[in-house]
């Protein structure tokens, strides 16, 4: 697979898109209170799931673009088929690269659907058996598991590879 370069706010042409607020995963958040709360008072061993916005139609972002609902709409249907196949794996941080890094693999997406013109989803942290059993934080997952229990809001960034042309 070729490696793009990344687009920058307002700029057109072809390569890496990612956009810088998509949306976050707050701890405050009435959804995802309820289950950070149980992993605080209780052991390691439950998983970190919780539930962020990924994504919006029709609205300026942070970096300037404006996704089409027919497009946004498109492609969230093709994510459901990585999702079912299991190939739906993140970063923990921002890569330069189109392609998934394992080295830095935090979290799979276990599920997408619309509220509205959001793009919500169910996220589930990857964590390893040492931070279930006691606590050791060893790799991305229990890096980002270890962070949201403390109370720090994460953000979600999308990314993809496509092409941006200007529309009036």
């Amino acid at each position: 697979m070729k490696d793009y370069r990344t687009l920058n706010a307002g700029e057109i042409g072809k390569g890496i898109l990612i956009e810088m607020d998509a949306g976050f995963v707050s701890p405050s958040d009435p959804k995802n209170s309820e289950i950070l709360r149980e992993q605080k008072e209780m052991d390691y061993r439950n998983p970190f799931e919780f539930y962020a916005v990924l994504q919006k139609y029709g609205v300026p972002n942070r970096n300037g673009r404006v996704y089409p609902e027919k497009i946004l709409k498109r492609e969230a249907e093709k994510y459901k088929t990585a999702i079912k196949k299991g190939l739906s794996t993140s970063e923990l941080n921002h890569p330069e690269s189109s392609l998934i890094d394992l080295d830095r693999v935090s979290h799979l997406i276990t599920d997408v659907w619309w509220d509205g013109n959001i793009l919500m989803g169910k996220i589930k942290l990857l964590t390893s058996p040492g931070f279930h059993e006691s606590g050791i934080v060893s790799t991305k997952g229990d890096i980002a598991a270890n962070l949201m229990r403390q109370g720090v809001t994460m953000g979600v960034s999308s990314r993809g590879v496509g092409s941006l042309a200007k529309k009036r």
